[in-house]
């Protein structure tokens, strides 16, 4: 039987057995289920200021994972060789939510404040990404997302409740720029709307030349999201070549310099990244 998985814009309609554009949810049985649950591709305890996030909870640490599958196709992608593989393309191994608490609360003597998910889009694993989080928040850890945010509105404030903080992907602020990536930009505006009254949210624009590093967009991005409050931190990170883009040269700093400064006229917190 078709069944339609209701997690993202897309909006897959899969037949039994069948696994959507992200690699990772699939029809089983009538049914659309996480086919990525509990598969850890990569795990790393990292500093939280590479989520990145400055201003929660700075100098911690958080036990980074992540799985298989994205619901987008950057050609940018720095982890292409998780999030643009499935199933039998990547190498994993089974986490489960249990095992991945005990993990984090084991690693609290070395400074660990909980899980991040992170590496490949952690909204293609909705489930896991949820039971996880239940845990980790009775066991009085934090939970991180770093996320496109290409999610439908239900799920999205479904989740929240479960969530600490989250560093959210604007891939630019024009549907020009997510046609490129294979995204909506209303739906990320609404996924970051909804969060920042609940969580704690920190944004991130990687300036890729010609796509996402315009002045008067990033004027106007930063505007927007000064609309929901000046003090969320913007990223603007650097471009270097990857995946598809590897013949394209990497941003110039100076432009980055003078993204940040246009983005300074709106917010209180703006960072440089990769320079």
């Amino acid at each position: 039987m078709k069944q339609t998985c209701g997690i993202c814009p897309r909006r897959c309609t899969l037949e039994d057995g069948q696994t959507g554009f992200c690699r990772a949810r699939e029809n089983r049985g009538g049914k659309i289920v996480c086919g990525n649950y509990a598969r850890i591709t990569s795990i790393a305890l990292d500093p939280i200021e590479k989520k990145p996030l400055m201003r929660f909870f700075p100098g911690s640490y958080v036990l980074s994972v992540g799985s298989y599958g994205c619901n987008l196709n950057c050609p940018f992608c720095q982890n292409n060789v998780i999030s643009m593989a499935g199933e039998g393309e990547s190498r994993w191994r089974t986490i489960e939510p249990e095992q991945l608490v005990a993990q984090a609360k084991a690693l609290r003597v070395q400074g660990c404040a909980g899980l991040a998910f992170t590496y490949n889009e952690p909204l293609v694993g909705y489930e896991y990404v949820r039971d996880c989080a239940i845990l980790a928040k009775a066991a009085g850890l934090k939970t991180v997302l770093v996320t496109n945010g290409m999610a439908l509105s239900g799920p999205w404030l479904e989740l929240l409740p479960f969530i600490d903080a989250a560093n959210i992907d604007l891939k630019g602020f024009s549907q020009a720029a997510y046609d490129a990536v294979g995204g909506d930009l209303e739906t990320v505006k609404t996924a970051i709307a909804l969060a920042v009254p609940r969580i704690h949210v920190e944004v991130t624009t990687l300036a890729v030349p010609g796509l996402s590093d315009g002045e008067n967009m990033m004027r106007e991005q930063a505007k927007w999201l000064a609309g929901l409050s000046s003090e969320i931190p913007l990223h603007i990170t650097r471009f270097f070549p990857m995946h598809r883009m590897r013949r394209q040269p990497p941003t110039p700093i100076e432009t980055i310099s003078r993204l940040v400064g246009i983005a300074q006229e709106s917010l209180s917190f703006v960072y440089k990244g990769n320079c």
